[in-house]
């Protein structure tokens, strides 16, 4: 099964009233934490996360249900199942990265995020900056890397000479190799940013 489908199985029903207290992608920002920190308090997750302390305690309590956390009076870590999903995560999104102003940003936040071998997936980017601007963000860019070259769907086959700073940053960051997706999320703020480019990965996964 795919981290896509395991995720959004655990997820809570969407009820008939007021909207979820959190989404998958506070799920799969919750598991980076804990990836990264080994052992971490609630506090500090609801913290790190920007979620009411109630929303992260039934956050928490999906994770332990689905065995992909452990909870204990020290703090959240991963279990074995935890930390083999998130590196399976990792394999198919191996970089998600702030990156500075450039051709393609237009706000105070923008996150690059490298999709691995989803190049075919796209198709004029539509679907992608609408789930961006869904998830808060203001916008996203999708570009695919082929033939040794980065494009920009529809509008430009070869970015390196018409957004060259945009290319320099992209590449340093990033190194994608062919087939790969590499797509810019612009936000007015930090997390919606980061989550508009994990909704614009997703619809590629």
């Amino acid at each position: 099964m795919s981290i896509k489908i395991f995720l959004e199985k655990i997820m809570p029903e969407k009820p008939l009233g007021p909207s979820p207290t959190f989404i998958v992608f506070d799920v799969l920002k919750a598991l980076e934490i804990v990836a990264e920190f080994g052992l971490i308090g609630r506090g500090s997750l609801s913290e790190k996360l920007g979620l009411g302390e109630g929303a992260t305690r039934t956050l928490i309590s999906r994770l332990t249900k689905a065995h992909l956390i452990t909870s204990t009076r020290n703090g959240c870590i991963l279990t074995e199942k935890g930390k083999k999903l998130w590196e399976q995560f990792k394999i198919s999104i191996p970089h998600k990265l702030k990156i500075k102003d450039n051709e393609l940003t237009f706000a105070e936040y923008n996150v690059a995020i490298l999709i691995k071998n989803r190049a075919e997936k796209v198709n004029i980017a539509l679907e992608q900056r609408d789930a961006a601007v869904r998830a808060g963000a203001l916008g996203a860019t999708t570009l695919v890397y082929s033939g040794g070259k980065l494009a920009l769907p529809t509008m430009s086959t070869d970015i390196s000479k018409d957004y060259p700073k945009a290319f320099r940053q992209i590449m340093q960051l990033m190194n994608p190799s062919d087939n790969d997706v590499v797509i810019v999320s612009c936000g007015a703020t930090l997390k919606t940013a980061e989550y508009g480019a994990l909704a614009a990965a997703w619809t590629l996964l």
